[in-house]
């Protein structure tokens, strides 16, 4: 029964990195981050189950706040950078170096 949440995870988990490594949509990038930071929750949850603990559990919701911390914060940056360039490119985020 672990072995399948952990699968599954494993799955979700290379799902994201493929997204992130193929797209040049922000978007899809954003995405796929996201998707990996669910695979994450759910292999902390299998483990706090496993282990009987609550320790994953809080793993798990301070995820979900950097989530939605990152979120808000790169929505941000890609609404003042297509206002600015006009493109979702992720060749974009080079004039953020200098």
């Amino acid at each position: 029964m672990i072995i399948n949440y952990l699968t599954l995870s494993i799955i979700l988990f290379c799902l994201g990195i493929l997204g992130v490594i193929s797209r040049r949509n922000v978007f899809t990038v954003f995405m796929s981050i996201e998707l990996m930071l669910n695979a994450a929750n759910l292999a902390f949850i299998t483990f706090a189950r496993l282990h009987v603990s609550m320790d994953g559990h809080v793993l798990a919701m301070l995820v979900i706040a950097v989530a939605a911390a990152e979120a808000a914060l790169a929505l941000a940056v890609v609404i003042l950078l297509h206002k600015h360039k006009g493109v979702l490119d992720t060749n974009i985020f080079s004039l953020l170096k200098g």
